[in-house]
């Protein structure tokens, strides 16, 4: 008797099923996308795609969304049916596209809503975090954080950066030395850890190290927190991986200990100590603040999302720009001529140093036009990250192709600005939109480039609130460390060398290598391998 009401549930179940995903492919039908499965979406043919389009299980999905706009002959956009893993995702490849989504709107002031794709990151960047906020809170907690991150404050942190960098350079002189194969990427993450600590918390985190032990346990922790957050399945859910979600809960509660130690010392120094004068970010948000009981997480989990952000983007901007400048030595030459013009030509950097510390080092910093066009060229070729948006089902919002005038409700997916595909626009950047060419960003050419066609800091209300912070310090570290020292690639993606050890050059003036660089995913667009080089002083 008991199989009757059982079978009849079955019955009742299967129909919804198959009526809810009816629904749904009629709803996304129009959209570009590739052939799909009634049951499982474009799940199989994703995997396939994955498996094919990148030589490692934790590679960047970015590369196969790339391939997939090839494929469907670029369009604006497409979509990718994840059902039933998770909502289905429009990836979007047009600027202009992206730019109705990232802007205010009447239908959204603060733009379009951020979609939740990170809430899987809690432990490390805090639930109430500023990345995560919506509407009128998120307006609010950028509002207490605008100044510290003004050209106006940190201009003042020059010399903490220059400092800092100090310690990268006699890293490097000690590889060089040795020639010792290093991570560049590793490096340059504890330079940028220990830059972000000194301007968010007037703290030296002790990140630089080459012996890890003698690392700060704050940066220890990040970086263990860090890396158990690669690969596609790093979102896995919490019962999939036990043992991987105790171990982030127990990082992040040491890190939640450490940090509200660090906002308690300081607020006692700001109320004992009428000399205490820091602009530390974390200093200058405690002198405006009123003694409410959010007080305290709120402003830990800002400054854990600075930690985090105030290093990832440099780092991986730093570790591919001297990668692309040792492939290609006209532009390291141009470089190199521009550092020679500003700073003289003795390469020490001492003297770069003590000029950087002076009063013109900012003049001097702001004078870096090809140093610039190298920062943005490797920031189009190597966006970190790109954003995700949502507006809720019946919101009817809507944006339009300008390619053919088409409009499309975007209601109900996860809206995922691919930066990967739109930086490499044969239609905006031209048929060599794959290649390495800071000239694209100097004198008349850049100004045939949309500003929505680059968007490695994002757009609109919602752009970088550290992308200041970024410039300044990515300029800062190329001018001390590129006339110094020269980088040859190892491992992956390695240098082809001549039987003297020197570089040989392909039809097209730049280094031959033995393999292709990619990129993982670990939380952002990273190295497969960290960047694996080999450094000595340069001629």
């Amino acid at each position: 008797m008991i199989w009757a009401p059982l079978l009849a549930a079955l019955g009742v179940l299967l129909s919804w099923l198959y009526v809810t995903l009816r629904r749904s492919r009629s709803r996304y039908r129009d959209f570009p996308q590739l052939p799909n499965s009634f049951l499982f979406g474009h799940l199989k043919a994703f995997d396939q795609a994955m498996r094919t389009g990148i030589p490692d299980r934790d590679g960047h999905p970015d590369q196969v969304f790339l391939a997939i706009h090839e494929k469907l002959g670029r369009p604006p956009l497409f979509l990718v049916d994840f059902w039933p893993v998770r909502v289905p995702m429009l990836i979007v490849c047009d600027h202009d596209m992206a730019e109705q989504i990232s802007k205010m709107s009447n239908l959204f002031p603060w733009s379009t809503p951020k979609a939740d794709v990170t809430s899987h990151l809690d432990h490390l960047l805090g639930p109430t975090n500023i990345l995560s906020l919506q509407g009128h809170e998120w307006k609010q907690t950028r509002r207490k954080f605008n100044y510290s991150f003004s050209h106006q404050n940190l201009s003042s942190c020059i010399p903490t950066i220059v400092d800092k960098a100090g310690i990268f350079l006699r890293n490097l002189d000690h590889f060089a030395a040795t020639q010792q194969d290093f991570s560049l990427m590793k490096m340059a993450t504890n330079l940028t850890f220990d830059v972000i600590g000194a301007v968010v918390m007037d703290m030296d985190l002790n990140a630089q190290c080459l012996d890890e032990a003698e690392q700060g346990e704050l940066v220890s922790l990040h970086l263990d927190l860090i890396e158990s957050f690669t690969g596609a399945h790093a979102e896995s859910a919490s019962w999939m991986a036990p043992q991987k979600v105790m171990k982030r809960r127990r990082l992040g509660n040491r890190i939640n200990e450490l940090v509200d130690d660090i906002i308690l010392e300081t607020k006692k120094k700001i109320e004992h100590d009428p000399e205490y004068a820091s602009k530390s970010v974390l200093a200058n948000r405690l002198r405006t603040a009123s003694d409410a009981p959010e007080l305290p997480n709120e402003t830990r989990d800002q400054i854990k999302i600075f930690l985090v952000a105030g290093h990832d983007t440099t780092s991986i901007m730093l570790s591919f720009a001297f990668y692309e400048l040792s492939r290609s030595p006209r532009i390291l030459a141009a470089l190199r001529a521009e550092l020679d013009d500003l700073f003289g030509p003795e390469t020490d950097p001492s003297v770069v140093q003590a000029k950087l510390r002076g009063p013109d080092g900012e003049g001097l910093l702001g004078k870096m036009e090809y140093v610039s066009a190298v920062i943005k060229e490797v920031l189009r070729l190597y966006p970190p990250a790109g954003t995700a948006r949502t507006s809720r089902t019946g919101t009817n919002f809507q944006v339009t192709s300008p390619s053919d005038g088409k409009t499309y409700c975007l209601d109900g997916p996860t809206l995922y600005t691919c930066n990967t595909i739109i930086h490499r626009d044969r239609n905006v950047y031209g048929e060599n939109a794959n290649e390495f060419v800071p000239e694209r960003w100097l004198g008349s050419a850049a100004k045939e480039i949309p500003a929505s066609a680059w968007r490695a800091f994002e757009r609109g209300p919602r752009n970088c609130i550290g992308q200041e912070l970024a410039n300044l310090e990515a300029r800062v570290v190329i001018a001390l460390v590129a006339r110094k020292y020269d980088f040859v690639k190892v491992g992956l993606g390695g240098f082809v060398l001549d039987e003297k050890d020197r570089p040989v050059l392909g039809e097209d003036a730049r280094v031959k290598t033995q393999s292709n660089m990619y990129n993982i995913l670990q939380i952002t667009s990273k190295p497969a391998d960290g960047m694996m080089m080999k450094v000595k002083l340069a001629n």
